[in-house]
């Protein structure tokens, strides 16, 4: 086969290491390339800045209220968030399998 499992091993752990910036790539990549997770991504970005809450509920402290129309708003993004991030994951899974085939190639385990 001609790899050693150390190889293995390290590919994980550097796979491991950089995975913070391989999930960062990958989102601009959809950016990029993907239209309507740029658009919903775009969208997501204006809820933030149209309704403050929506920051200070993910990032503040403390107690908060919401009016009806913050709610509602709120509820959507969080819909919106849950698009944005399957289709992140669904690409990573998807690139997954590429680099995996890659690998194991370059291995000549196939």
């Amino acid at each position: 086969m001609g790899a050693e499992p150390d190889s293995y091993y390290n590919l994980v752990q550097r796979v491991e290491d950089t995975f913070s910036e391989i999930d960062s790539d990958v989102c601009v990549d959809l950016r990029k390339s993907n239209s309507e997770y740029a658009e919903m991504w775009r969208a997501a970005k204006q809820m933030q800045q149209d309704y403050p809450v929506i920051v200070k509920l993910l990032e503040g402290s403390g107690p908060i209220s919401l009016t009806d129309d913050e709610h509602e708003v709120l509820l959507r993004y969080f819909d919106l968030q849950r698009q944005i991030e399957d289709m992140e994951r669904r690409e990573i899974y998807f690139r997954g399998h590429a680099d995996n085939f890659a690998y194991l190639k370059k291995i000549g385990a196939i």
